[in-house]
């Protein structure tokens, strides 16, 4: 009877293998929807219809992007992981949905057991601007004021627990200084408070901050980067500065549900990476101030582990609610 059962079971074992193997033969066969977790529009949108568009003129396929914003990202995060894992819903993520938002504990999902990371798609450094006549001429000077007024000059950002944020905390962190958090709604209320004189130094992605720099309404004082962004090759780094270990950078990938056949995935990675190696859409991320990245989807994989610890330090250093 045991003997029996061995059969049957390793049948349907075989059965599963080959239709698994099937599956990704021919794949894909229908449409792919790409879910973005943010309301068009913005970064992670343009990001997610460059790759989409791409895969689709490129290779025949049609992907579709599919807008389900929520929660700071994490509805259409949870949307990914509970899908079915076929290859045919597939996900733009970005550590602070896919990361931190469940550090946070505004993600019912697993950063690292609920998704197959795909590839590394782009990413953008996070700045420290100031406004252009304001006192503070660098970081120097931030951090002497800091040390000098504990808890006195004000750091806006786009809110509690953002990239932004925590960027923020990560530096007070590393250079041992104080600064008053003052959280805003978005960037579009932080700026005009900003550059009202009303806060002193905010802390924003480079391509939210980009057009005002170039206008010279802000003045950019260091990179949260282990190198220097194209978008501003004179400005240092926070490590040039002589702040160690304060890289954030915001960072776009692309994630399908856990169970996602892997020759699937790897067929995915393949495309997306062939992509990314072309000047056509590296300039159209450029354009969307993000710089175009790629690897494999094991390294992609390594960086959400690696971010998961990382950001759960901060937070906790940092007096916010950690999720049990």
């Amino acid at each position: 009877m045991k003997h029996i059962v061995k059969q049957v079971l390793t049948s349907l074992l075989l059965g599963l293998a080959a239709a698994g193997g099937a599956q990704a033969d021919s794949y894909p066969d229908q449409p792919i929807r790409m879910i973005v977790p943010f309301p068009p529009g913005g970064g992670t949108d343009t990001v997610s219809r460059v790759i989409a568009n791409e895969l689709s003129k490129q290779n025949g396929w049609t992907v579709v992007p599919d807008n389900k914003a929520g929660s700071g990202g994490s509805v259409g995060l949870s949307l990914a992981a509970k899908a079915r894992p076929d290859g045919y819903s597939i996900v733009m993520a970005q550590n602070a949905n896919m990361v931190i938002n469940p550090i946070l504990g505004k993600g019912n999902y697993d950063p690292v057991a609920d998704f197959a990371p795909v590839a590394l798609v782009a990413s953008a450094p996070q700045v420290m601007v100031v406004r252009k006549d304001s006192p503070i001429a660098s970081v120097a000077d931030l951090m002497a004021q800091a040390k000098a007024h504990p808890g006195k000059v004000r750091l806006a950002t786009p809110g509690v627990g953002t990239s932004s944020h925590l960027a923020g905390e990560l530096f007070q962190q590393r250079a041992g200084i104080k600064l008053l958090h003052v959280p805003y709604k978005g960037t579009g209320q932080a700026l005009p408070e900003l550059l009202g004189g009303r806060v002193d130094v905010y802390i924003a992605s480079v391509p939210s901050a980009m057009a005002h720099i170039q206008e010279g309404t802000l003045r950019p004082l260091a990179v949260f980067a282990k190198k220097r962004s194209s978008d501003l090759a004179q400005v240092p780094t926070l490590e040039e500065l002589g702040v160690k270990d304060a890289e954030a950078v915001t960072w776009w990938g692309v994630a399908a549900p856990a169970g996602t056949p892997a020759a699937v995935v790897e067929l995915l990675n393949t495309r997306i990476n062939a992509l990314l190696q072309q000047p056509a859409v590296q300039a159209q991320l450029k354009a969307a101030g993000a710089d175009a990245l790629g690897g494999s989807a094991q390294e992609f994989a390594a960086l959400v582990k690696s971010d998961v610890p990382k950001w759960t330090s901060v937070v906790k250093a940092a007096g916010l609610s950690v999720a049990p």
